[in-house]
């Protein structure tokens, strides 16, 4: 019984800390998003920039014209919190039906947190 006990609370550590991610490995990561997305200028390319983006209302870049999807969810409150970014960056279509984003997702959980840590570095628009 105490070593399950001592399993699980090692477990739970190893999980909260694997939950904050890794900087580095999350830059590396971006790598799939740098195509379409900006994170050095707010300009937009074929997808807004991500300046910013964690704590972001979802579709509230000015300058880009997002989905009706994403326009609706926005406007009905959600926000890129590192949760909501999570699901969405696993699966796009499945969170937010109807968006026009063109990517199948990230399958890794550890590359998703990683990639939020590195977002979370990334400072909004001056």
């Amino acid at each position: 019984m105490r070593i399950w006990i001592s399993a699980t609370f090692l477990l739970l550590g190893v999980s909260s800390a694997f939950a904050d991610g890794d900087v580095a490995n999350g830059e590396r990561a971006f790598s799939k998003c740098s195509a379409c997305h900006s994170i050095e200028n707010p300009r937009t390319r074929m997808g807004p920039h991500l300046m910013g983006v964690v704590g972001r209302p979802a579709g509230s870049v000015a300058d880009y014209k997002y989905s009706q999807a994403m326009t609706d969810a926005g406007a009905g409150g959600m926000a890129w919190t590192e949760d909501n970014l999570r699901e969405f960056l696993s699966s796009p279509k499945k969170k937010v039906p109807g968006t026009s984003m063109r990517f199948f997702g990230l399958w890794s959980e550890s590359e998703i947190n990683d990639l939020i840590a590195y977002l979370k570095t990334v400072q909004a628009p001056q």
